[in-house]
């Protein structure tokens, strides 16, 4: 049984990841920012317990991951998963939308690891497993400062992955493609059968296939492996 932590909990591919670490018996906190009545929905349903934070607020941040330590007893594996998307021009890109993408997955990955590292360390163990995406890999237009943000988690996971290795902490990272998610819904038809020829699969995938993939980088069956990413895309960014 481990203790897991998991950011953007409340819904999608995070949502996925609670029910999955639940599933096979781990003891999971997750945090969520605004969709209370989705956190609580979820909570009750799989026995997890949600806490209300915003990961680019590092105080927050601080705050959340103590209070998780004080109910778990310890981390043993932080799902760094929390997100945002948005399609716009690049030359129509605000400071804000730059700011607080980045914020978000990049700045929100950071601050959350910081805090629960110095933990990990302490114990001498841990898994730390970063959701980036595809576009993070092949870049997606109209969604540079998105490919950005993905793009920097591949590096964070990298390095330290090497850092964090001699303390017995494995760092990777999942890149799903195109999944059945609410960020992927107000896609019109022609989008979506566009992007499924894209696949060589054929198809979107699902966030229970994405959780799978992170519960198995998180298991001890992945223990000897660390810096690296898994593309869980149906074949699209080879």
């Amino acid at each position: 049984m481990a203790n897991v932590l998991i950011t953007g909990g409340s819904r999608g591919i995070g949502a996925a990841c609670v029910r999955a670490f639940c599933a096979r018996g781990d003891r999971v906190v997750f945090l969520y920012r605004t969709r209370t009545e989705d956190a609580q929905a979820l909570a009750t349903e799989v026995g997890a317990k949600a806490l209300q934070a915003d990961v680019t607020d590092p105080l927050a941040v601080e705050a959340a991951v103590e209070a998780a330590c004080r109910h778990l007893g310890s981390i043993d594996v932080l799902v760094n998963n929390a997100g945002i998307s948005q399609i716009k021009l690049f030359t129509d890109l605000s400071n804000e939308d730059w700011s607080r993408m980045l914020g978000t997955h990049l700045d929100g990955a950071f601050y959350v690891t910081r805090a629960v590292a110095r933990h990990m360390i302490a114990q001498q163990g841990g898994r730390i497993v970063n959701v980036g995406s595809m576009w993070g890999k092949t870049g997606a237009s109209c969604e540079v400062h998105y490919s950005t943000a993905k793009a920097g988690l591949r590096g964070l996971t990298m390095a330290l992955a090497k850092e964090l290795g001699p303390s017995h902490i494995t760092v990777n990272a999942v890149e799903p493609g195109v999944i059945e998610t609410e960020m992927n819904a107000s896609l019109d038809a022609e989008t979506r059968a566009a992007l499924c020829d894209a696949t060589p699969l054929c198809r979107m995938g699902t966030p229970a296939e994405v959780a799978a993939a992170v519960c198995f980088l998180a298991s001890e069956d992945a223990a000897f492996i660390t810096g690296q990413v898994l593309g869980v895309d149906g074949g699209f960014a080879i």
